[in-house]
């Protein structure tokens, strides 16, 4: 079996195992993308992205198709209440599957004018949801029903469900894609995937300061992503940071350090953590990072948690 890590910094060894392996558990999408775990049934629903469907494998199930057409879902999370909450960028909005299976659509708009493509998302503490604006699922085949930008540039949006609200956080980016908190959500990740379709453009995820839950400021490069460029990504329990690349999930420490890689065959474009209590006389714990890659939903076991799931 070929290696999986690759160590560069030995606070590695304490995240994952130097001999853990990574198993293909479904394929067969035509673009893997935002996976979401379900504790209550050791599941996990990701997007078939380019091929415009809703995806769920389970090991007793094996795999089904929750939507098709899913108006080009991309990015997947659970809000407070455990519903999903989800980026639609055919419709160009943020979407929650209600308790009556009906798909609701939470926000589409800015200011009247019509979002680019919500890409990714992620749901605060306070039940706001965060999420990315680029404009793919306008501009590139298979990732929406094209159109016209309205809106000025691709932005980070904050939105309360609770009260409608909604306006911009980042503004300096060029693609942000993927996202996450750090586990005290004093700190705020993003992905900027330019390099995508812009020569030149840059391929590195930035850091900022969040400023009482609302904000953000001193917005700095926390780290380059080569080769390829980042898209989705997690921050485990302890502020590693786990990023999607085109080799490789690369992991990164709080202080800007690659510890190593998690190799994957196919490009990576998001992952999450999940994982259900093992074995309760022995006191083992089963924690994985489930990754979505290519046409594929992977996953490896871990020695460490998440806060971010």
């Amino acid at each position: 079996m070929p290696k999986a890590i690759e160590i560069y910094d030995d606070r590695l060894r304490a995240i994952v195992h130097s001999d853990a392996s990574l198993q293909q558990l479904a394929n067969g999408a035509v673009h893997s993308e935002g996976p979401v775990y379900f504790h209550e049934d050791d599941s996990i629903v990701w997007s078939d992205a380019h091929g415009n469907r809703l995806l769920r494998w389970s090991a007793t199930d094996n795999v089904s198709v929750l939507r098709d057409p899913s108006d080009y879902q991309s990015g997947n999370y659970r809000d407070l209440e455990g519903r999903l909450v989800a980026c639609s960028s055919g419709l160009r909005a943020i979407i929650r599957h209600e308790d009556d299976g009906e798909w609701k659509i939470l926000v589409d708009r800015y200011q009247g004018k019509r979002l680019n493509s919500p890409n990714d998302l992620v749901v605060k503490s306070d039940g706001t949801i965060w999420f990315t604006d680029p404009p793919y699922g306008i501009t590139e085949p298979n990732q929406g029903y094209g159109g016209e930008q309205e809106q000025p540039g691709s932005y980070v949006y904050r939105f309360d469900p609770a009260t409608g609200e909604i306006y911009p956080v980042v503004t300096d980016m060029v693609r942000p894609n993927g996202l996450a908190f750090s586990p005290d959500e004093s700190l705020l990740y993003v992905s900027d995937t330019a390099a995508f379709n812009i020569p030149g453009g840059p391929h590195h995820i930035r850091i900022y300061e969040v400023v009482d839950g609302r904000h953000v400021t001193n917005g700095r490069v926390f780290c380059v992503i080569e080769p390829g460029q980042p898209d989705g990504l997690r921050v485990d329990e302890h502020g590693n940071v786990f990023t999607s690349s085109q080799d490789s999930v690369q992991v990164y420490a709080p202080d800007g350090t690659q510890l190593g890689k998690i190799l994957v065959p196919e490009i990576s474009t998001n992952l999450t953590f999940g994982g259900k209590e093992g074995d309760s006389l022995s006191g083992t714990l089963r924690e994985r990072l489930f990754i979505t890659a290519g046409h594929s939903l992977y996953a490896i076991d871990l020695n460490t948690g998440d806060v971010q799931q």
